[in-house]
């Protein structure tokens, strides 16, 4: 790898030509693949604090931290294995890890549905984040049939899928948790492996056996990933940047189903139906809004653009009490989100063909990394600003409070990465 100008073509990716095959059809596969991947994650979000508390007892306060530390295990086992499923779909291709993936991910949502402590919540959690590591191949995947102009045009055709997911999934969970808290885990299986059945017959390979490398360990490990990157400063800082906005964005998943019901009173379902709402934004954000201002703007204005918004958008939920406020202040994250997108185009453009997989796994490490952080931290403020501790007040909204300034330091390492040299496609 080279510490050269990474706006100059460092392999043959960057030309902004078409791939060999056909690029459409092949992202529609991969949205289709990934779209149903999300519908089995987000069927289970609304009912994970009832399960917890059907294995633990408690109040929701101590859910929430339990469900932290949950999510700890999830995104500790996407850090570690997400560099390894890169690098190894650069050696092997991208269709059969992904086909893998959703093999195990059918696995842990058995496990978690007939789990009857927390341990086996726990287990299920440990095989999840190994087999959820395989997202990483697919904006890899992506990267391979896109030319650099449409790389984060088309990562936002990836958060669209992860969109329409959100729509379905929490609100099939929402129904299903209402009859039986383990119902949504025996239905997120049978997606996936309906998932993988679907991906066997109709999902081509990507990469060309001239473009793959053999794998190597030195390269796999998760800090190795991030640290390959280190000559590669302008790289090295889009990674850092990446992974701030995602632990500021990370407070949603982290605190949401436990912050609704204690400050606006929802039930699950209205908690599945917020995150449905949730998902009709995203995928109309990421789907055609930013398709648009990518188009009319480029990656940096874009960056700039939604992180500023951003700010304040996390700042309104740090106070709004009332739930109908909640949907108002929903509609500005259809446009908050697209800083990751970009900046995520921004890096794989900046590197050759052989090594997609592996930048898309260091910045899944990143976002790993700050993932199985985020949540303890903001589940721990949640509870402790809820009536878990005496001595602090009664404001929930801290871990929004939180996100909104750790979204603001974003622009420190990615001022850094335009100062050396990260540019805009052309």
């Amino acid at each position: 790898m080279s510490e050269s100008n990474p706006s100059a073509d460092p392999a043959d990716s960057t030309q902004d030509t078409e791939p060999p095959g056909t690029s459409v059809k092949a992202i529609v596969f991969i949205m289709i693949t990934v779209g149903l991947d999300v519908i089995g994650l987000g069927i289970i979000i609304p009912v994970v604090p009832e399960l917890i508390r059907e294995v633990s007892g408690g109040t929701m306060a101590d859910a929430a931290i339990i469900g932290g530390w949950l999510m700890f295990a999830y995104a500790f086992m996407q850090f570690l294995c997400a560099p390894v499923i890169g690098n190894l779909s650069d050696a092997h291709g991208r269709r059969p890890v992904l086909l893998i993936g959703l093999f195990w991910l059918g696995i842990d949502y058995l496990i978690m549905a007939l789990a009857p402590t927390l341990a086996w919540l726990f287990l299920g959690r440990i095989l999840s984040g190994m087999a959820a590591a395989t997202f990483v191949t697919a904006f890899a995947y992506v990267a391979d049939v896109s030319p650099a102009s449409k790389r984060s045009a088309n990562f936002g055709l990836v958060g669209m899928a992860f969109g329409i997911g959100f729509v379905i999934g929490p609100a099939i969970g929402g129904v299903l948790g209402a009859i039986d808290t383990r119902l949504p885990f025996f239905a997120a299986s049978a997606l996936c492996f309906a998932n993988l059945a679907f991906g066997y017959f109709v999902l081509p390979e990507s990469l060309r056996q001239a473009q793959r490398r053999r794998f190597d360990w030195k390269r796999a490990n998760p800090l190795g990933a991030i640290i390959r990157f280190w000559p590669v400063k302008p790289v090295l800082m889009l990674i850092v940047a990446f992974a701030l906005l995602e632990f500021a964005f990370h407070v949603y998943p982290a605190v949401w189903a436990y912050f609704t019901p204690a400050v606006y009173g929802w039930s699950t379902a209205q908690v599945g139906l917020s995150l449905a709402f949730f998902g009709i934004l995203m995928a109309f954000g990421e789907g055609y809004v930013l398709r648009v201002a990518l188009k009319r703007f480029g990656e940096h204005k874009v960056v700039i653009g939604s992180t500023l918004l951003a700010i304040p958008t996390f700042g309104l939920f740090a106070i709004v009490t009332s739930g109908n406020w909640a949907y108002a202040v929903m509609m500005l994250t259809a446009f908050t989100a697209f800083g990751s997108k970009a900046m995520q185009g921004l890096a794989s453009n900046a590197v050759g063909a052989d090594e997609q997989g592996e930048v898309q796994g260091a910045i899944m490490s990143a976002k790993a990394m700050v993932f199985f952080i985020a949540p303890p931290v903001m589940t721990g403020l949640f509870a402790g600003f809820s009536g878990g501790h005496a001595s602090l007040p009664d404001f929930p909204g801290a871990p929004f409070l939180l996100a909104a300034i750790i979204a603001a330091l974003v622009f420190v390492p990615y001022t850094a990465a335009r100062r050396l040299g990260i540019r805009d496609p052309v």
